[in-house]
Protein backbone atom coordinates (compact mmCIF):
# COMPACT_ATOMS: atom_id res chain seq x y z
CA UNK A 1 0.00 0.00 0.00
CA UNK A 2 1.07 3.41 -1.03
CA UNK A 3 0.46 6.29 1.96
CA UNK A 4 -0.44 9.46 -0.37
CA UNK A 5 1.16 12.62 0.73
CA UNK A 6 -0.45 15.85 1.09
CA UNK A 7 -0.23 18.40 -1.29
CA UNK A 8 0.20 22.06 -1.91
CA UNK A 9 0.28 22.09 2.06
CA UNK A 10 3.31 23.87 3.90
CA UNK A 11 6.18 22.41 5.53
CA UNK A 12 7.40 24.13 8.76
CA UNK A 13 9.12 27.64 7.54
CA UNK A 14 7.11 28.17 4.89
CA UNK A 15 5.33 31.08 4.30
CA UNK A 16 2.14 31.61 2.74
CA UNK A 17 0.88 34.53 1.16
CA UNK A 18 -2.04 36.10 2.24
CA UNK A 19 -5.12 37.25 0.29
CA UNK A 20 -8.42 38.96 0.26
CA UNK A 21 -10.53 35.87 0.44
CA UNK A 22 -8.09 33.73 -1.33
CA UNK A 23 -5.56 30.98 -1.19
CA UNK A 24 -2.02 30.65 -2.45
CA UNK A 25 -0.59 27.07 -2.91
CA UNK A 26 3.36 26.93 -3.58
CA UNK A 27 4.65 24.42 -5.92
CA UNK A 28 6.20 21.33 -5.08
CA UNK A 29 8.74 19.53 -7.30
CA UNK A 30 7.64 16.02 -5.45
CA UNK A 31 4.42 16.27 -4.82
CA UNK A 32 3.80 12.89 -5.90
CA UNK A 33 6.08 11.59 -3.14
CA UNK A 34 4.75 9.20 -0.88
CA UNK A 35 5.48 9.63 2.73
CA UNK A 36 7.95 6.54 2.94
CA UNK A 37 10.27 8.83 0.65
CA UNK A 38 10.60 11.77 3.26
CA UNK A 39 10.05 9.15 6.15
CA UNK A 40 7.88 7.79 8.60
CA UNK A 41 8.57 9.59 11.78
CA UNK A 42 8.10 12.67 10.28
CA UNK A 43 4.04 11.95 9.15
CA UNK A 44 0.90 12.17 11.45
CA UNK A 45 0.26 8.12 13.13
CA UNK A 46 -3.60 8.22 11.39
CA UNK A 47 -2.52 7.89 7.62
CA UNK A 48 -4.74 6.34 5.67
CA UNK A 49 -3.28 3.44 3.50
CA UNK A 50 -4.83 3.64 -0.14
CA UNK A 51 -3.87 2.47 -3.52
CA UNK A 52 -4.21 5.77 -5.28
CA UNK A 53 -1.49 7.93 -6.33
CA UNK A 54 -1.56 11.55 -6.97
CA UNK A 55 -1.93 12.04 -10.79
CA UNK A 56 -2.57 8.88 -11.66
CA UNK A 57 -5.78 9.15 -13.70
CA UNK A 58 -4.24 12.88 -15.01
CA UNK A 59 -3.74 13.34 -18.72
CA UNK A 60 -0.51 14.86 -19.85
CA UNK A 61 0.88 16.50 -22.98
CA UNK A 62 1.18 19.37 -25.00
CA UNK A 63 -1.11 21.14 -27.62
CA UNK A 64 1.22 23.26 -29.80
CA UNK A 65 3.37 25.18 -27.20
CA UNK A 66 1.35 24.57 -23.99
CA UNK A 67 1.36 21.60 -21.94
CA UNK A 68 -1.28 20.35 -19.77
CA UNK A 69 -1.99 18.42 -16.63
CA UNK A 70 -5.51 17.54 -16.03
CA UNK A 71 -7.49 14.98 -14.46
CA UNK A 72 -9.63 12.63 -16.06
CA UNK A 73 -12.71 13.32 -16.55
CA UNK A 74 -12.78 15.73 -13.71
CA UNK A 75 -11.49 18.96 -16.04
CA UNK A 76 -12.92 17.35 -19.26
CA UNK A 77 -16.70 17.48 -17.80
CA UNK A 78 -16.11 20.57 -15.98
CA UNK A 79 -14.60 22.46 -19.01
CA UNK A 80 -17.00 21.30 -21.47
CA UNK A 81 -20.16 22.19 -19.37
CA UNK A 82 -18.73 25.72 -18.80
CA UNK A 83 -18.01 26.45 -22.51
CA UNK A 84 -21.12 24.82 -23.47
CA UNK A 85 -22.61 27.38 -20.87
CA UNK A 86 -21.23 30.37 -22.13
CA UNK A 87 -22.15 29.65 -26.11
CA UNK A 88 -25.56 29.06 -25.01
CA UNK A 89 -25.84 32.38 -23.21
CA UNK A 90 -24.77 34.40 -25.63
CA UNK A 91 -26.43 32.75 -28.44
CA UNK A 92 -29.77 33.02 -25.95
CA UNK A 93 -29.76 35.68 -24.26
CA UNK A 94 -33.44 36.33 -23.39
CA UNK A 95 -33.95 32.38 -23.14
CA UNK A 96 -30.74 32.48 -20.88
CA UNK A 97 -32.11 35.13 -18.47
CA UNK A 98 -35.45 33.90 -18.64
CA UNK A 99 -34.20 30.15 -17.00
CA UNK A 100 -31.80 31.86 -14.96
CA UNK A 101 -34.48 34.28 -13.20
CA UNK A 102 -36.80 31.10 -12.91
CA UNK A 103 -33.98 29.12 -11.40
CA UNK A 104 -33.47 31.80 -8.27
CA UNK A 105 -37.11 32.11 -7.85
CA UNK A 106 -37.71 27.96 -7.55
CA UNK A 107 -34.60 27.60 -5.41
CA UNK A 108 -34.83 30.55 -3.15
CA UNK A 109 -38.63 29.83 -2.58
CA UNK A 110 -38.45 26.40 -2.30
CA UNK A 111 -35.21 25.39 -0.30
CA UNK A 112 -34.64 28.72 1.72
CA UNK A 113 -35.44 26.41 4.60
CA UNK A 114 -32.82 23.95 3.37
CA UNK A 115 -30.18 26.85 3.37
CA UNK A 116 -30.89 28.21 6.45
CA UNK A 117 -30.70 25.24 8.29
CA UNK A 118 -27.55 23.45 6.77
CA UNK A 119 -25.76 27.03 7.50
CA UNK A 120 -27.62 26.04 11.84
CA UNK A 121 -26.59 22.62 11.45
CA UNK A 122 -22.68 23.52 10.61
CA UNK A 123 -22.92 26.43 13.18
CA UNK A 124 -23.55 23.81 15.47
CA UNK A 125 -21.18 20.84 14.66
CA UNK A 126 -18.21 23.81 15.03
CA UNK A 127 -19.66 24.72 18.30
CA UNK A 128 -19.84 20.50 19.58
CA UNK A 129 -16.54 20.29 18.34
CA UNK A 130 -14.99 23.13 20.31
CA UNK A 131 -16.03 21.53 23.69
CA UNK A 132 -15.93 17.77 22.59
CA UNK A 133 -13.07 16.04 23.24
CA UNK A 134 -11.99 15.93 19.44
CA UNK A 135 -11.27 19.48 19.92
CA UNK A 136 -7.72 18.19 21.50
CA UNK A 137 -6.72 16.74 18.29
CA UNK A 138 -3.72 18.79 16.62
CA UNK A 139 -4.14 19.29 12.63
CA UNK A 140 -0.68 17.86 11.05
CA UNK A 141 -0.63 14.85 14.01
CA UNK A 142 -0.12 14.79 17.59
CA UNK A 143 3.72 16.44 17.18
CA UNK A 144 3.06 19.10 14.96
CA UNK A 145 3.32 22.65 15.49
CA UNK A 146 1.71 25.62 14.21
CA UNK A 147 3.88 27.28 10.73
CA UNK A 148 3.23 30.71 11.87
CA UNK A 149 2.60 32.78 15.32
CA UNK A 150 -0.90 34.02 16.40
CA UNK A 151 -0.23 37.74 15.11
CA UNK A 152 0.91 36.20 11.36
CA UNK A 153 -2.28 33.28 11.46
CA UNK A 154 -5.05 36.18 12.96
CA UNK A 155 -3.96 38.59 10.32
CA UNK A 156 -4.40 36.01 7.45
CA UNK A 157 -8.01 34.96 8.87
CA UNK A 158 -8.67 38.88 8.45
CA UNK A 159 -7.75 39.04 5.23
CA UNK A 160 -9.66 36.20 4.32
CA UNK A 161 -13.03 37.92 5.49
CA UNK A 162 -12.18 41.08 3.15
CA UNK A 163 -13.02 41.08 -0.64
CA UNK A 164 -15.39 42.53 -3.12
CA UNK A 165 -18.28 41.99 -0.82
CA UNK A 166 -17.78 43.66 2.10
CA UNK A 167 -16.91 46.58 -0.67
CA UNK A 168 -20.33 45.97 -2.25
CA UNK A 169 -22.33 45.91 0.90
CA UNK A 170 -20.82 47.73 4.09
CA UNK A 171 -22.50 50.63 3.12
CA UNK A 172 -25.96 49.39 1.31
CA UNK A 173 -26.63 46.48 3.26
CA UNK A 174 -27.34 48.10 6.56
CA UNK A 175 -28.79 51.19 5.00
CA UNK A 176 -31.19 48.85 2.85
CA UNK A 177 -32.16 46.92 6.55
CA UNK A 178 -32.88 49.52 8.51
CA UNK A 179 -35.02 51.56 5.71
CA UNK A 180 -37.20 48.17 5.38
CA UNK A 181 -36.89 47.36 9.02
CA UNK A 182 -38.48 51.45 9.44
CA UNK A 183 -40.76 50.90 6.91
CA UNK A 184 -42.70 48.05 9.22
CA UNK A 185 -44.32 45.38 7.35
CA UNK A 186 -47.30 44.73 4.27
CA UNK A 187 -49.46 41.98 3.86
CA UNK A 188 -50.69 40.92 -0.17
CA UNK A 189 -54.04 39.99 -0.52
CA UNK A 190 -52.72 36.51 -0.88
CA UNK A 191 -51.69 36.83 2.85
CA UNK A 192 -48.03 36.50 2.21
CA UNK A 193 -45.62 39.73 3.40
CA UNK A 194 -44.42 41.86 0.64
CA UNK A 195 -42.18 43.91 2.33
CA UNK A 196 -38.53 43.38 2.77
CA UNK A 197 -38.50 43.79 6.22
CA UNK A 198 -36.28 41.47 8.55
CA UNK A 199 -38.42 39.56 11.30
CA UNK A 200 -41.35 42.11 12.46
CA UNK A 201 -39.74 44.90 11.57
CA UNK A 202 -39.39 47.73 13.93
CA UNK A 203 -41.88 50.37 16.02
CA UNK A 204 -39.09 53.42 16.06
CA UNK A 205 -36.45 54.93 14.94
CA UNK A 206 -33.53 53.49 17.45
CA UNK A 207 -35.23 49.72 16.97
CA UNK A 208 -34.93 49.83 13.12
CA UNK A 209 -31.01 50.72 13.96
CA UNK A 210 -30.43 48.20 15.87
CA UNK A 211 -32.53 45.61 13.82
CA UNK A 212 -31.18 46.40 10.67
CA UNK A 213 -27.65 46.47 11.72
CA UNK A 214 -28.21 42.78 13.59
CA UNK A 215 -29.40 41.87 10.09
CA UNK A 216 -26.54 42.94 8.05
CA UNK A 217 -24.10 41.57 10.40
CA UNK A 218 -25.77 38.13 10.67
CA UNK A 219 -24.93 37.69 6.95
CA UNK A 220 -21.28 38.17 7.45
CA UNK A 221 -20.90 36.63 11.00
CA UNK A 222 -20.63 32.86 12.93
CA UNK A 223 -22.78 31.39 9.57
CA UNK A 224 -20.94 31.85 6.92
CA UNK A 225 -17.43 31.57 8.90
CA UNK A 226 -18.90 28.07 10.17
CA UNK A 227 -19.41 26.98 6.11
CA UNK A 228 -15.65 28.01 5.38
CA UNK A 229 -14.40 26.11 8.85
CA UNK A 230 -16.31 22.91 7.88
CA UNK A 231 -14.73 22.89 4.71
CA UNK A 232 -11.03 24.34 5.71
CA UNK A 233 -11.38 21.72 8.63
CA UNK A 234 -11.95 18.77 6.09
CA UNK A 235 -9.10 19.81 3.87
CA UNK A 236 -6.81 20.17 6.39
CA UNK A 237 -7.64 17.24 8.36
CA UNK A 238 -7.42 14.73 5.59
CA UNK A 239 -4.89 16.05 4.16
CA UNK A 240 -2.31 17.11 7.13
CA UNK A 241 -3.31 14.19 9.54
CA UNK A 242 -4.61 11.29 6.66
CA UNK A 243 -2.31 12.11 4.10
CA UNK A 244 -4.52 12.46 0.91
CA UNK A 245 -4.57 14.53 -1.96
CA UNK A 246 -5.57 18.47 -1.51
CA UNK A 247 -9.36 17.70 -3.41
CA UNK A 248 -12.52 17.98 -1.49
CA UNK A 249 -13.10 14.57 -2.56
CA UNK A 250 -10.41 13.21 -0.21
CA UNK A 251 -13.01 14.54 2.54
CA UNK A 252 -15.08 11.46 1.48
CA UNK A 253 -12.83 8.85 2.48
CA UNK A 254 -14.52 7.62 5.33
CA UNK A 255 -17.97 7.57 3.64
CA UNK A 256 -16.81 5.89 -0.10
CA UNK A 257 -13.50 4.27 0.87
CA UNK A 258 -11.95 3.80 -2.65
CA UNK A 259 -14.98 3.70 -4.39
CA UNK A 260 -13.63 8.25 -3.75
CA UNK A 261 -11.19 7.87 -6.46
CA UNK A 262 -13.84 7.01 -8.57
CA UNK A 263 -17.33 8.14 -10.21
CA UNK A 264 -18.52 9.12 -6.47
CA UNK A 265 -15.24 11.52 -6.27
CA UNK A 266 -15.51 13.01 -9.41
CA UNK A 267 -19.14 14.35 -8.89
CA UNK A 268 -17.92 16.09 -5.95
CA UNK A 269 -14.81 17.38 -7.63
CA UNK A 270 -16.90 18.78 -10.26
CA UNK A 271 -19.33 19.98 -8.00
CA UNK A 272 -17.01 22.40 -6.66
CA UNK A 273 -15.23 23.67 -9.92
CA UNK A 274 -19.01 24.89 -10.92
CA UNK A 275 -19.83 26.33 -7.19
CA UNK A 276 -16.26 28.20 -6.88
CA UNK A 277 -16.28 29.09 -10.80
CA UNK A 278 -20.02 31.05 -10.72
CA UNK A 279 -19.36 32.11 -7.20
CA UNK A 280 -16.22 33.83 -8.15
CA UNK A 281 -18.27 35.50 -11.12
CA UNK A 282 -20.93 36.66 -9.15
CA UNK A 283 -18.56 38.68 -7.02
CA UNK A 284 -16.74 39.80 -9.89
CA UNK A 285 -19.95 40.89 -11.88
CA UNK A 286 -20.98 43.14 -8.40
CA UNK A 287 -16.82 44.11 -8.21
CA UNK A 288 -17.69 45.66 -12.08
CA UNK A 289 -20.29 47.37 -11.40
CA UNK A 290 -19.17 49.00 -8.14
CA UNK A 291 -16.21 50.29 -9.96
CA UNK A 292 -18.33 51.37 -13.04
CA UNK A 293 -20.09 53.60 -10.44
CA UNK A 294 -16.84 54.99 -8.65
CA UNK A 295 -15.74 55.73 -11.99
CA UNK A 296 -18.62 57.36 -13.49
CA UNK A 297 -18.62 59.46 -9.93
CA UNK A 298 -14.95 60.60 -10.65
CA UNK A 299 -14.23 60.56 -14.62
CA UNK A 300 -17.46 60.12 -15.75
CA UNK A 301 -18.19 56.94 -17.37
CA UNK A 302 -21.41 55.68 -18.63
CA UNK A 303 -22.74 53.23 -16.08
CA UNK A 304 -24.13 50.36 -18.13
CA UNK A 305 -23.40 46.77 -19.36
CA UNK A 306 -20.94 48.26 -21.53
CA UNK A 307 -19.02 50.04 -18.91
CA UNK A 308 -18.87 46.84 -16.66
CA UNK A 309 -17.64 44.53 -19.45
CA UNK A 310 -15.11 46.96 -20.85
CA UNK A 311 -13.86 46.73 -16.71
CA UNK A 312 -14.08 42.98 -16.84
CA UNK A 313 -11.99 42.40 -19.73
CA UNK A 314 -9.38 44.65 -18.92
CA UNK A 315 -8.95 43.91 -14.75
CA UNK A 316 -8.80 40.31 -16.68
CA UNK A 317 -6.13 40.78 -18.21
CA UNK A 318 -4.38 42.44 -15.08
CA UNK A 319 -5.35 38.99 -13.30
CA UNK A 320 -3.68 36.87 -16.47
CA UNK A 321 -0.78 38.84 -16.00
CA UNK A 322 -0.78 38.29 -12.46
CA UNK A 323 -1.32 34.29 -13.32
CA UNK A 324 1.71 34.60 -16.01
CA UNK A 325 4.38 36.65 -13.42
CA UNK A 326 3.96 34.26 -10.56
CA UNK A 327 2.38 34.34 -6.60
CA UNK A 328 5.09 36.61 -4.88
CA UNK A 329 5.61 38.74 -7.98
CA UNK A 330 2.22 39.04 -8.75
CA UNK A 331 -0.66 38.09 -6.10
CA UNK A 332 0.98 39.01 -3.06
CA UNK A 333 2.09 42.41 -3.70
CA UNK A 334 -1.11 43.27 -4.68
CA UNK A 335 -2.80 42.00 -2.02
CA UNK A 336 -0.30 43.49 0.68
CA UNK A 337 -1.08 46.85 -0.81
CA UNK A 338 -5.10 46.18 -0.65
CA UNK A 339 -5.13 44.92 2.90
CA UNK A 340 -3.38 48.51 4.18
CA UNK A 341 -5.60 50.54 1.42
CA UNK A 342 -8.54 49.02 3.39
CA UNK A 343 -7.46 49.42 6.96
CA UNK A 344 -6.48 53.05 5.76
CA UNK A 345 -10.26 53.38 4.21
CA UNK A 346 -11.59 51.98 7.67
CA UNK A 347 -9.70 54.61 9.94
CA UNK A 348 -10.25 57.21 7.66
CA UNK A 349 -13.97 56.93 7.89
CA UNK A 350 -13.80 56.40 12.11
CA UNK A 351 -11.85 59.76 12.29
CA UNK A 352 -13.88 62.07 9.65
CA UNK A 353 -17.41 60.70 11.05
CA UNK A 354 -18.91 60.69 14.39
CA UNK A 355 -15.97 58.90 15.72
CA UNK A 356 -17.60 58.39 19.43
CA UNK A 357 -21.06 57.18 17.69
CA UNK A 358 -18.83 54.89 15.56
CA UNK A 359 -16.90 53.52 18.34
CA UNK A 360 -19.61 53.15 20.59
CA UNK A 361 -21.43 51.00 18.02
CA UNK A 362 -19.13 48.25 17.64
CA UNK A 363 -20.06 47.06 20.62
CA UNK A 364 -23.93 48.26 20.70
CA UNK A 365 -24.07 46.30 17.45
CA UNK A 366 -22.90 43.14 18.23
CA UNK A 367 -25.01 42.63 21.14
CA UNK A 368 -27.80 43.34 18.89
CA UNK A 369 -26.07 40.74 16.88
CA UNK A 370 -26.48 38.44 19.56
CA UNK A 371 -30.11 39.41 20.52
CA UNK A 372 -31.47 38.54 17.30
CA UNK A 373 -29.36 35.86 16.03
CA UNK A 374 -31.91 32.71 16.90
CA UNK A 375 -34.82 34.29 15.59
CA UNK A 376 -32.86 35.13 12.28
CA UNK A 377 -31.09 32.07 12.26
CA UNK A 378 -34.66 30.08 12.54
CA UNK A 379 -35.27 28.04 9.14
CA UNK A 380 -39.15 27.62 9.45
CA UNK A 381 -42.07 29.32 10.19
CA UNK A 382 -40.91 32.61 9.01
CA UNK A 383 -43.42 35.09 7.67
CA UNK A 384 -40.69 37.44 6.38
CA UNK A 385 -40.54 36.16 3.08
CA UNK A 386 -38.65 38.46 0.83
CA UNK A 387 -35.87 38.73 3.39
CA UNK A 388 -35.46 35.22 3.90
CA UNK A 389 -35.52 34.20 0.37
CA UNK A 390 -33.87 37.21 -1.20
CA UNK A 391 -31.16 37.75 1.20
CA UNK A 392 -30.36 35.13 3.61
CA UNK A 393 -30.62 32.04 1.27
CA UNK A 394 -28.72 34.19 -1.29
CA UNK A 395 -26.27 35.14 0.62
CA UNK A 396 -25.95 31.04 2.25
CA UNK A 397 -25.72 29.95 -1.57
CA UNK A 398 -23.15 32.54 -2.11
CA UNK A 399 -20.96 31.50 1.17
CA UNK A 400 -21.34 27.71 0.09
CA UNK A 401 -20.01 28.36 -3.57
CA UNK A 402 -16.78 30.35 -1.89
CA UNK A 403 -16.49 27.55 0.43
CA UNK A 404 -13.74 25.81 -1.74
CA UNK A 405 -12.20 28.63 -2.42
CA UNK A 406 -11.78 30.10 1.09
CA UNK A 407 -11.56 26.83 2.59
CA UNK A 408 -8.58 26.05 0.88
CA UNK A 409 -7.28 29.29 1.69
CA UNK A 410 -7.85 28.50 5.79
CA UNK A 411 -6.59 25.21 5.58
CA UNK A 412 -3.11 26.59 4.20
CA UNK A 413 -2.42 28.74 6.96
CA UNK A 414 -3.85 26.21 10.04
CA UNK A 415 -1.50 23.54 10.35
CA UNK A 416 0.10 22.66 13.88
CA UNK A 417 -3.54 24.18 15.58
CA UNK A 418 -5.67 21.75 17.39
CA UNK A 419 -9.28 21.69 16.42
CA UNK A 420 -10.84 23.48 19.11
CA UNK A 421 -8.45 26.49 18.60
CA UNK A 422 -8.38 26.22 14.81
CA UNK A 423 -12.66 26.30 15.52
CA UNK A 424 -12.64 29.20 17.87
CA UNK A 425 -10.09 31.16 15.70
CA UNK A 426 -11.89 30.77 12.44
CA UNK A 427 -15.13 31.49 13.37
CA UNK A 428 -14.70 34.91 16.01
CA UNK A 429 -11.22 36.22 14.40
CA UNK A 430 -13.02 36.87 10.89
CA UNK A 431 -16.50 37.24 12.41
CA UNK A 432 -15.39 40.01 14.56
CA UNK A 433 -13.90 42.02 11.38
CA UNK A 434 -16.64 41.94 9.66
CA UNK A 435 -19.06 43.34 12.35
CA UNK A 436 -16.14 46.29 12.48
CA UNK A 437 -16.45 46.60 8.74
CA UNK A 438 -20.16 46.70 9.06
CA UNK A 439 -20.18 48.23 12.30
CA UNK A 440 -18.25 51.63 10.81
CA UNK A 441 -19.13 52.18 7.37
CA UNK A 442 -23.32 50.70 7.47
CA UNK A 443 -23.26 52.66 11.20
CA UNK A 444 -21.59 55.98 9.78
CA UNK A 445 -24.44 56.17 6.47
CA UNK A 446 -27.05 55.61 8.99
CA UNK A 447 -25.88 58.65 10.94
CA UNK A 448 -25.48 60.68 8.25
CA UNK A 449 -29.25 59.57 7.54
CA UNK A 450 -30.90 59.87 10.78
CA UNK A 451 -28.18 62.85 12.40
CA UNK A 452 -27.28 64.75 9.23
CA UNK A 453 -30.35 64.39 6.88
CA UNK A 454 -28.40 63.54 4.42
CA UNK A 455 -30.11 60.57 2.47
CA UNK A 456 -27.74 60.54 -1.04
CA UNK A 457 -26.10 57.42 0.32
CA UNK A 458 -29.99 55.91 1.17
CA UNK A 459 -30.97 56.88 -2.11
CA UNK A 460 -28.22 55.77 -4.46
CA UNK A 461 -28.58 52.92 -6.23
CA UNK A 462 -26.23 49.80 -4.62
CA UNK A 463 -22.92 50.04 -6.52
CA UNK A 464 -22.93 53.77 -5.44
CA UNK A 465 -23.79 53.70 -2.25
CA UNK A 466 -20.47 53.72 -0.82
CA UNK A 467 -19.11 56.66 -2.92
CA UNK A 468 -21.85 58.38 -2.22
CA UNK A 469 -21.43 58.02 1.89
CA UNK A 470 -17.85 59.43 0.99
CA UNK A 471 -19.49 62.20 -0.17
CA UNK A 472 -20.23 63.75 2.60
CA UNK A 473 -17.00 62.85 4.19
CA UNK A 474 -13.57 65.12 3.41
CA UNK A 475 -11.29 64.32 0.97
CA UNK A 476 -14.02 62.55 -1.39
CA UNK A 477 -11.72 62.04 -4.63
CA UNK A 478 -9.19 60.31 -3.25
CA UNK A 479 -11.59 58.26 -0.66
CA UNK A 480 -13.52 57.24 -4.12
CA UNK A 481 -10.48 56.46 -5.81
CA UNK A 482 -9.11 54.42 -3.19
CA UNK A 483 -12.45 52.41 -3.07
CA UNK A 484 -12.13 51.66 -6.85
CA UNK A 485 -8.55 50.57 -6.50
CA UNK A 486 -9.60 48.36 -3.26
CA UNK A 487 -12.81 46.90 -5.55
CA UNK A 488 -10.29 46.23 -8.99
CA UNK A 489 -7.58 44.79 -7.16
CA UNK A 490 -10.10 42.74 -4.91
CA UNK A 491 -11.28 41.37 -8.08
CA UNK A 492 -7.60 40.98 -9.42
CA UNK A 493 -6.35 38.65 -6.58
CA UNK A 494 -9.60 36.38 -6.39
CA UNK A 495 -9.61 35.85 -10.12
CA UNK A 496 -6.15 35.09 -9.96
CA UNK A 497 -5.86 32.61 -7.22
CA UNK A 498 -9.49 31.79 -7.95
CA UNK A 499 -8.43 29.99 -11.47
CA UNK A 500 -5.53 28.33 -8.72
CA UNK A 501 -8.11 26.67 -6.68
CA UNK A 502 -10.15 25.49 -9.77
CA UNK A 503 -6.94 24.56 -11.29
CA UNK A 504 -5.80 22.60 -8.11
CA UNK A 505 -9.35 20.55 -8.36
CA UNK A 506 -9.30 19.69 -11.64
CA UNK A 507 -5.49 18.78 -12.13
CA UNK A 508 -6.77 15.61 -9.77
CA UNK A 509 -4.85 17.75 -6.22
CA UNK A 510 -1.83 18.68 -8.35
CA UNK A 511 -0.32 22.45 -7.26
CA UNK A 512 2.28 21.97 -9.79
CA UNK A 513 0.14 21.93 -13.43
CA UNK A 514 1.16 24.33 -16.04
CA UNK A 515 0.34 27.41 -15.94
CA UNK A 516 -1.80 27.26 -19.08
CA UNK A 517 -4.45 25.70 -17.11
CA UNK A 518 -4.68 28.65 -14.50
CA UNK A 519 -4.77 30.90 -18.07
CA UNK A 520 -7.81 28.57 -19.21
CA UNK A 521 -9.68 29.55 -16.07
CA UNK A 522 -9.23 32.63 -15.77
CA UNK A 523 -10.17 33.45 -18.55
CA UNK A 524 -13.36 31.55 -18.28
CA UNK A 525 -14.47 33.11 -14.91
CA UNK A 526 -14.39 36.90 -16.67
CA UNK A 527 -16.27 35.36 -19.74
CA UNK A 528 -19.00 34.43 -17.26
CA UNK A 529 -19.14 37.21 -15.50
CA UNK A 530 -19.68 38.79 -18.94
CA UNK A 531 -21.93 36.62 -20.67
CA UNK A 532 -24.32 36.67 -17.27
CA UNK A 533 -24.24 40.65 -17.27
CA UNK A 534 -24.99 40.22 -20.98
CA UNK A 535 -28.51 37.66 -19.98
CA UNK A 536 -31.70 39.11 -19.63
CA UNK A 537 -31.87 39.96 -15.81
CA UNK A 538 -28.04 40.83 -15.52
CA UNK A 539 -27.21 40.86 -12.00
CA UNK A 540 -30.24 38.53 -10.89
CA UNK A 541 -28.69 36.02 -13.37
CA UNK A 542 -25.43 36.08 -11.47
CA UNK A 543 -27.52 35.73 -8.24
CA UNK A 544 -29.31 32.75 -9.87
CA UNK A 545 -26.35 30.64 -11.23
CA UNK A 546 -24.47 30.93 -7.30
CA UNK A 547 -27.86 29.63 -5.88
CA UNK A 548 -28.05 26.94 -8.36
CA UNK A 549 -24.54 25.51 -7.61
CA UNK A 550 -24.89 26.22 -3.71
CA UNK A 551 -27.84 23.99 -3.63
CA UNK A 552 -26.12 20.59 -4.62
CA UNK A 553 -22.78 21.76 -2.84
CA UNK A 554 -24.92 21.98 0.08
CA UNK A 555 -25.70 18.67 0.05
CA UNK A 556 -21.74 18.05 -0.38
CA UNK A 557 -20.89 19.99 2.90
CA UNK A 558 -23.56 18.41 4.99
CA UNK A 559 -21.58 14.78 3.95
CA UNK A 560 -18.97 16.55 4.79
CA UNK A 561 -20.15 16.94 8.51
CA UNK A 562 -20.13 12.96 8.72
CA UNK A 563 -16.83 12.61 6.98
CA UNK A 564 -15.68 15.24 9.36
CA UNK A 565 -16.81 12.88 12.80
CA UNK A 566 -15.79 9.64 11.65
CA UNK A 567 -12.14 10.98 10.64
CA UNK A 568 -11.61 12.60 14.31
CA UNK A 569 -12.82 9.54 15.94
CA UNK A 570 -10.44 7.53 14.00
CA UNK A 571 -7.30 9.90 14.71
CA UNK A 572 -5.11 8.28 17.51
CA UNK A 573 -5.68 10.86 20.68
Amino acid sequence: MNKVRPTGLPTKGTSPNSNTGAIFLTNQANADASAADIGDETQPEGLIQTDYTIGQDNIEGSFGPFGFDVHNPVFAISALSVVAFVVFTIAMPELAGTIFNAIFSEVTQGFDWFFLGAADIFVLLCLVLIVSPYGKIRLGGRDATPDFTYTGWFSMLFAAGMGIGLMFYGVSEPLSHFSSSLGGTAVGADGVRTDWSPLGAASDEAGAIKLGMAAAIFHWGLHPWAIYAILALSLALFSYNKGLPLTIRSAFYPIFGERVWGWPGHVIDILAVFATLFGLATSLGLGAAQANAGMNKLFGMPIDTTSQIILIILITAIALFSVVRGLEAGVKLLSEINMGLAFLLLIFVVAAGPTILILTGVGKYLLAYLEYLPALSNPVGRDDVNFVQGWTAFYWAWWISWSPFVGMFIARVSRGRTVREFLISVLLVPSLVCVIWMSVFGGAAINQVVHDGYTAAKDAELPLQLFAMLDALPWTSITSMIGIVLVIVFFVTSSDSGSLVIDTIAAGGKVDAPVPQRVFWCLFEGLVAIVLLLSVGGLKSLQAMVISTGLPFTLVLLLMCVAIWRGLASEPR
